[in-house]
């Protein structure tokens, strides 16, 4: 029989339903040690702390999110907030000894990453920033093909993860919209989760080029209670000024000699969560669009040149990563999937006591290359990535 580990939720809203709804199904699914029980949730406005708490079964609510975090019967802390707020959650809940589960981005800078990282391998705990993408099936099946040599030599990488959310002038200036809570628009938010991908499957990035761009400089102020993707305006009717970018468009040089390029973007008409990347090899390519996240596209440059060409493959057998946790083949399975993959490895590695990645150190790594990305766009020039400290 399993045994029980208990959850403090830190947040309430798009991510705090999408971590909830993992933890609530991950033991049911996959053999883990661990069965999560939802002890406290924290927030800040006490009508809807009350409601997340009795619709997702949480035994108690505290508007005191160090409480959550000091609590002797909490073991996990799960972090689902605004990312101004990260460093200080991670930090204090490394320093009561508490595994951590941490939303993306993992931070506003490198500083505050290089922070994190040492809090955590100070105090010893496990620790794990939410680069969910990297188990969707078919790009945990695209890293094995890429580490079986299937793709030979790695030459290229193109990624473009584009929305259209904001697009609307009348959109009002959430949290997302300024630099003190965000740091930078889609080259954090977005740009954050191609960045992890690319180190994933193709290697480090050493250099970048970038230019970032912001094409509505105003915005209304929002409403009571706004939120990821959906706000009100404010009753008063002012407006703010929108600090943090729109779109960025990057090219990088991998330390393996790979060229990348990277289009992020929240004005992308029609494109909703057009996560996309293509990896082209000296013996075979893939492509993997998220919103058709049940399919890799697979090209091998060995076979007849009469016959060659890309082949969508189904990543829904048993035998494919996670896949047999699941459905029967061509039953698909869809976003918050790869949350409960994040929480079966994360139960995992804290039974056998050894480390999960994407963690702290990786999220450094990230804010490491999306800084040089912003010191590129301000000063027009090339950024080695290693001259941000």
């Amino acid at each position: 029989m399993a045994k029980k580990i208990n959850i403090a939720m830190l947040g309430t809203g798009f991510m705090g339903k999408a971590h909830s709804n993992g933890w609530l199904k991950v033991a049911k699914f996959f053999d883990v040690a661990y069965e999560p029980v939802f002890k406290v949730v924290a927030g800040r406005n006490k009508a809807t702390l009350e409601a997340f708490a009795a619709r997702w079964g949480y035994e108690s609510y505290t508007q005191d999110w160090k409480e959550a975090v000091s609590r002797d019967d909490v073991d996990i802390v799960c972090i689902g907030t605004t990312t101004d707020t990260h460093k200080e959650m991670v930090v204090e809940a490394a320093k009561h000894g508490k595994a951590i589960f941490c939303e993306k981005p993992v931070a506003l800078s490198y500083a505050e990453a290089a922070e994190m990282a040492e809090a955590v391998k100070k105090a010893g705990v496990l620790n794990y920033i939410n680069h969910n993408y990297r188990r969707v099936p078919a790009v945990a099946y695209a890293k094995k093909l890429i580490d079986e040599g299937k793709l030979g030599t790695i030459y290229h990488w193109r990624g473009a993860y584009l929305q259209d959310w904001i697009m609307d002038p009348a959109f009002p200036l959430t949290w997302h919209l300024q630099k003190e809570t965000a740091s930078a628009g889609p080259l954090w938010d977005l740009g954050s989760h191609a960045v992890d991908l690319a180190h994933f499957l193709v290697g480090d990035i050493a250099a970048v080029t970038a230019i970032n761009k912001t094409f509505i400089k105003e915005r209304p102020l929002p409403g009571a209670g706004a939120a990821t993707f959906t706000a009100g305006k404010s009753e008063s009717g002012g407006t703010g000024t929108v600090t943090v970018d729109d779109a960025s468009f990057m090219v990088a040089d991998f330390a393996n000699g790979a060229l990348g390029s990277f289009d992020n973007s929240r004005f992308a008409g029609g494109r909703k969560n057009y996560n996309n990347f293509e990896i082209y090899g000296s013996k075979g390519s893939i492509a993997f669009n998220f919103e058709r996240m049940n399919e890799l596209q697979y090209l091998n440059r060995e076979e007849d040149p009469n016959t060659q060409g890309f082949r969508d493959i189904m990543v829904t057998e048993s035998t494919h990563p996670y896949a047999g946790a699941w459905w029967a083949p061509g039953h698909l399975i869809g976003y918050e999937h790869a949350f409960v993959h994040a929480m079966a490895d994360f139960l995992t590695a804290l039974k056998e006591g050894k480390p999960v990645t994407p963690n702290m150190e990786d999220g450094k790594k990230i804010m490491q290359v999306l800084e040089a990305a912003i010191k590129s766009s301000d000063e027009g020039r090339k950024v080695a990535v290693a001259e941000i400290t």
